[in-house]
């Protein structure tokens, strides 16, 4: 009867062990086969009460402990590298979406669509306006005298765009377009009796020309090239070489289009009579300063694709550790279960 009863606990482990492979797909095979030797072959007593000893259980217990502290170390593991592919995933594509980098090439050009030179000359006057070509300025003849120019002058009246008391008064002049030849453009003024301390003229570059002569509204085109285009200004008694370069920015959802310059300035040496040194004279020269448009454009790097792909990356491994502890978890409450049936089985044999 004994024996029965005993053959049918093997039974049922033997079933136990058989569901448990099956749960964990093999996973802890190896480990339960080591852990499960005490089913004896034979069923002999010695078998059992060697089995039974103090120090064999102390080892068996000592060996599950370890592997259920290993078991959930690498779950932990496991889940924390896997959140933190994910946060770093997250927070690389929301910087390279907030941060785009700049791309920046130069197309070569033959010629540029003439600017607009916006001069403020206040009450100083425009002697005369030149095309050259090839950085050749002829000798200055009788300077600050009238002389016949030949550029495309238009005079503009508007109010300011930052006080509508203030009214402005702006004299555009055509500028340089072949830039191949080094077309450049002369301007001479002269400025009489002034009474301020320091004497200069204000001057404005937008992008073309032709957008002032198609205006509807002049007056409305100069006040938000203004409000939105740099001021410079160049001084009496010098002339002021200035090259331009035309920068083309181009972002999310605008384009922009800006000057760069370059200038120098060289002393005129007056040798007009002192009668006539009370007229301070003003020399500016206008040209391009090479056949290059730089193009500048914002790119965005972040790719949604490449993100996604390392998310869900990451969500199968989570899956995977979550399975892991799942199997875990059952190959411990399966231990448990296993070890109290022993202490079961030992109990009745006792008794």
């Amino acid at each position: 009867m004994l024996r029965k009863d005993r053959s049918r606990s093997y039974e049922e482990l033997n079933d136990d062990d058989d569901e448990a492979q099956k749960q964990s797909a093999g996973f802890f095979d190896d480990a339960i086969e080591e852990l499960d030797r005490e089913e004896p072959n034979d069923g002999s007593a010695e078998e059992d009460v060697r089995e039974s000893s103090p120090s064999m259980r102390f080892s068996k217990s000592c060996l599950k402990n370890f592997f259920m502290v290993l078991l959930i170390f690498i779950y932990l593991l496991l889940t924390g590298v896997a959140f933190f592919l994910a946060y770093q995933t997250i927070s690389d594509f929301l910087e390279k979406l907030n941060h785009p980098v700049m791309s920046v090439t130069y197309n070569e050009v033959d010629s540029f669509p003439p600017p607009g030179i916006a001069l403020y000359p206040g009450r100083a006057e425009l002697l005369s306006c030149r095309h050259h070509y090839h950085d050749y300025i002829p000798p200055l003849v009788d300077p600050g005298t009238h002389q016949e120019g030949d550029c495309m002058i238009q005079d503009v009246t508007y109010d300011g765009p930052f006080s509508n008391q203030t009214q402005r008064k702006a004299v555009v002049v055509r500028g340089p377009s072949d830039v191949r030849k080094k077309e450049l453009i002369f301007m001479q003024f002269s400025l009489n009796e002034t009474e301020e301390d320091f004497s200069a003229i204000t001057y404005m570059l937008f992008s073309k020309f032709s957008d002032l002569t198609e205006s509807e509204n002049k007056s409305d085109f100069m006040r938000e090239c203004e409000r939105n285009y740099s001021m410079w200004t160049f001084s009496g008694g010098f002339r002021t070489w200035v090259k331009m370069s035309l920068v083309r920015t181009s972002g999310k959802s605008n384009e922009a289009v800006a000057f760069r310059q370059e200038s120098a300035v060289v002393k005129f040496n007056d040798r007009r009579p002192d009668s006539e040194k009370n007229n301070q004279l003003f020399f500016a020269v206008f040209e391009w300063r090479d056949a290059f448009m730089q193009d500048i454009r914002l790119l965005v790097t972040a790719n949604p694709w490449n993100s996604v792909a390392i998310l869900c990356g990451v969500f199968m491994a989570l899956f995977k550790a979550a399975n892991f502890a799942k199997l875990t978890i059952q190959w411990i409450i399966k231990m448990r279960k296993r070890h109290l049936r022993k202490k079961a089985r030992e109990l009745s044999q006792i008794q």
